[in-house]
């Protein structure tokens, strides 16, 4: 297979068929069956693993690390309901990142809609929390900032409405961008692989099978930390944003 060829394989989407619902038509890709077996593996694997002790105390390791390094450090203790949400956000993002690493699997997250999608739950989810929090009319109004003259508001508050969309318009190219950046990199210093490959015999198993080796394990130990470290900016940044509504100053 060609460097193009894989290239194409890890960060296109690509359209297996198509289902008609009701006059519309639901394409079924690569990446949508990607983010469907990391639902499913969320849904069903869990429950089994935390059976497990092991694994019990590792992902109730995370979720507290959710809660109180997240949820409440940035939205307050009494926020800290919504931490199924953010959880829930996390581990998604986090399967959907390491689906890629796996072979034949691919990188929901690296497709501009996925994130898109991902940026329009969080939102209406600082919406929801705004208006749950302080009613319709106190949300609209601690959008623009309190205490400013009467006359500021037309100004400001649009400026301020906008910065909303912006906001998560920013958290859906940050994911997107990362992701992509990644798989650049990583296939990249793969291809650095094959050019190593075409030296003389003596000098491919000199050089060129330990490095291999090397770097094979360096893309997988690099490709899991941007997984993790990708999932943990998004949530904790829709935490901060939403901690802003919240707690209007």
């Amino acid at each position: 297979m060609e460097l193009t060829e894989i290239f194409k394989h890890h960060i296109l989407d690509h359209t297996y068929t198509a289902i008609n619902i009701a006059g519309f038509t639901l394409p079924i890709t690569k990446h949508l069956i990607m983010m469907w077996i990391a639902g499913l593996l969320l849904i069903f694997a869990i429950p089994i693993l935390i059976k497990n002790s092991y694994f019990r105390s590792a992902i109730e390791a995370v979720v507290i690390f959710v809660r109180d390094e997240i949820v409440v450090s940035n939205m307050g203790e009494k926020h800290a309901k919504y931490t199924g949400y953010f959880c829930s956000l996390f581990f998604f993002i986090l399967v959907c990142n390491l689906i890629g690493i796996v072979p034949f699997g691919a990188t929901a997250t690296g497709n501009i809609s996925v994130t898109g999608a991902l940026a329009l739950s969080t939102f209406l989810f600082i919406n929801f929390a705004g208006i749950k929090e302080h009613g319709l009319v106190g949300h609209v109004k601690s959008i623009a900032p309190q205490g400013i003259p009467w006359w500021l508001y037309p100004i400001l508050f649009p400026i301020e409405l906008l910065s909303y969309v912006t906001k998560t318009f920013a958290l859906c190219i940050r994911l997107f961008a990362n992701m992509i950046a990644g798989h650049f990199v990583l296939l990249s210093l793969i291809g650095m692989i094959f050019i190593f490959a075409k030296v003389s015999i003596v000098a491919d198993l000199v050089v060129t099978v330990p490095f291999q080796i090397v770097m094979s394990v360096f893309i997988y130990l690099l490709e899991i930390f941007v997984a993790f470290l990708q999932a943990y900016i998004f949530t904790v940044l829709t935490a901060i944003f939403t901690g802003a509504v919240l707690n209007p100053h």
